[in-house]
């Protein structure tokens, strides 16, 4: 019988979570160059795997399907890679084996901004680029946002990115990110 090793600190994934047009691919993207880790953003991999957009995937296959292979592809990124910058798309979180893995083998910080701050400077950005947002209302907006923050609050760390620049943020995760290293595993 073997036994799994814990994967040291330094060398698990960050991860980061949050809301659609949070900022998880360019602040992600940042954390990456700054900690000369790889950078995957979930949905381009996605996308690139399956010679489709999301939307396409959507609209031909079904939104159970893109969930499915959503999920298939982190817990593979989680559990066989090390050492990456991975960007979730917002709903992915939302599944519970999702969440085990990334809390199990990552580091999840949760880019975090308030629904007021969103609607305004956020929604304007990606309203026609979002498959869950199609044929929504505001209200329903709100309430998906809402509905959400549950799954998000199980993470790691939380960034406020509110009123924040991508390169202030990215620098609050990687001084986080530091500190615990230095906190954690001291001697490496």
């Amino acid at each position: 019988m073997s036994r799994q090793t814990a994967i040291p600190l330094r060398e698990r994934n960050i991860i980061l979570i949050g809301f659609m047009g949070a900022g998880k691919t360019t602040i992600g993207q940042l954390v990456a160059k700054k900690l000369y880790r790889d950078f995957i953003d979930v949905d381009a991999e996605i996308e690139r795997r399956h010679g489709m957009s999301i939307p396409e995937m959507f609209a031909q296959k079904g939104e159970a399907y893109f969930r499915q292979v959503e999920r298939e592809l982190i817990v593979d990124l989680c559990t066989n890679t090390r050492l990456k910058i991975l960007s979730l798309g917002g709903g992915a979180y939302l599944q519970e084996d999702v969440r085990r893995v990334c809390l199990a083998h990552g580091i999840v910080f949760f880019l975090d901004l308030s629904w007021d701050y969103w609607k305004e400077e956020r929604l304007p950005l990606i309203v026609d680029s979002r498959p869950v947002l199609k044929n929504k209302t505001l209200e329903e907006v709100e309430q998906l946002f809402f509905q959400r923050q549950s799954a998000y609050a199980l993470h790691h760390s939380r960034v406020i990115v509110n009123e924040l620049e991508a390169e202030q943020a990215a620098d609050q995760i990687v001084e986080s990110i530091k500190w615990t290293w230095d906190v954690y595993e001291p001697n490496r």
